[in-house]
């Protein structure tokens, strides 16, 4: 394992401006300062699919996200460690954020079993048993060495209140349990507020998490199956009560549309596999949706994705061509797809900023989403 490299005092949050309840700050970390709101691409097992670090660096990703439950299988947090840690093994220098792979391990539903010490699970890889604990979670993070580290906590199905009642004491405890096997104090444990659709538990979560005085918190189970006006309603719930002089940080939520609404309801922090699955499925994200590029009338399209974008794609690739990729089952349309949806969402989580520190965040989120929705 690692040795410290800064003390913990490291992880302070800025607020620079607000505007209702949106918020501009930053956070600041041993690998490097994040301006909030912002996106983290997901790089599931050290790697943002079909995205190198040069890639990331030149479209000035300030944080990246990486999986705790694949990295413990495949290729084994005590070899990461051993390697010198998550930063290092994978050449990237800024900061970096590990779930706690709870939510990995409870969408195998069929392949699990919990208990109040924790959760039996089977490999999706070779079917092999494994045991998750909030202590071994959090000691696997303390070998990949990551800034940000999440609590172990447990996600239910949204609308199953005993179920969910169950598993929020049960994440409370669970959450106390991790932070008192946390022993690296240059990692930020992050604890996670739950409680499905029911305002009432995600009012009591939110009481409970804030009271353990994290350096941040963030909002689970939600995007997992509840309505938009649910989860917009559970965000304001969250939001009342944490506080505000610590970093908000929704999981799993990255649409365009979500960004900026939920910047609207006092969120900092966002990841999702969106930008990149989707560049997979031959679609790219625009300010004025998606467009499928496998479609036949951009075969002769010499025009960028989107002639108003600064990304590398669209400042040297034309429709047609990156069609002409897709037809062929090249590889790098994924790539330039890849490059143009991660800018995309980069781009507006920096127009969210200079909005909010002007004072026109809700004149810039009614144009943005009008012309989204247009």
């Amino acid at each position: 394992m690692q040795k410290p490299e800064k003390p913990s005092d490291t992880f302070t949050f800025e607020l620079l401006a607000q505007d209702g309840d949106a918020r501009v700050g930053v956070f600041h970390t041993p690998h490097g300062s994040i301006p909030t709101p912002i996106f983290a691409p997901v790089g599931t097992q050290a790697t943002v699919k079909s995205l190198t670090q040069r890639h990331l660096r030149e479209l000035d990703a300030k944080l990246i996200l990486a999986n705790t439950y694949h990295l413990y299988l495949r290729p084994g947090d005590d070899l990461i460690a051993e390697m010198g840690g998550l930063h290092k093994f994978m050449s990237w220098s800024g900061p970096i954020l590990t779930d706690s792979g709870g939510f990995q391990v409870f969408s195998l539903a069929d392949t699990r079993r919990v208990d109040e010490e924790g959760v039996t699970f089977k490999s999706h890889i070779d079917g092999s048993t494994h045991r998750f604990t909030p202590e071994l979670s959090v000691a696997i993070q303390e070998n990949l060495g990551s800034d940000i580290i999440m609590a172990f906590d447990e996600c239910a199905e949204p609308y199953d209140r005993e179920y969910n009642q169950r598993a929020v004491e049960r994440t409370h405890r669970w959450a106390e349990r991790c932070l008192a096997a946390k022993k690296r104090t240059d990692q930020a444990l992050f604890g996670i507020v739950q409680g499905g659709a029911f305002p009432d538990l995600r009012e009591a979560s939110a009481r409970v998490i804030a009271g353990l005085d994290l350096p941040g918190n963030a909002i689970g189970g939600l995007s997992v199956g509840e309505t938009k006006p649910e989860m917009h309603q559970m965000i304001r719930v969250v939001n009342a009560v944490l506080p505000v002089e610590k970093p908000r940080y929704l999981m799993g939520v990255g649409t365009p549309q979500d960004l900026v609404e939920c910047v609207g309801l006092g969120v900092d922090l966002f990841d999702c596999v969106l930008p990149t699955r989707l560049a997979r499925h031959n679609a790219a994200m625009t300010d004025s949706g998606q467009m499928n590029l496998m479609n036949t009338r951009y075969a002769r399209d010499e025009r960028p994705i989107s002639e108003t974008c600064t990304c590398y794609t669209c400042q040297t690739h034309s429709r047609a061509y990156i069609r002409h990729l897709i037809q062929a089952r090249e590889m790098l349309s994924g790539t330039l797809l890849s490059i143009h949806n991660v800018h995309t969402l980069l781009n507006l989580v920096a127009r969210l900023r200079a909005a909010i520190s002007a004072g026109e965040y809700a004149h810039f989120a009614r144009a943005y989403l009008s012309n989204l929705n247009s």
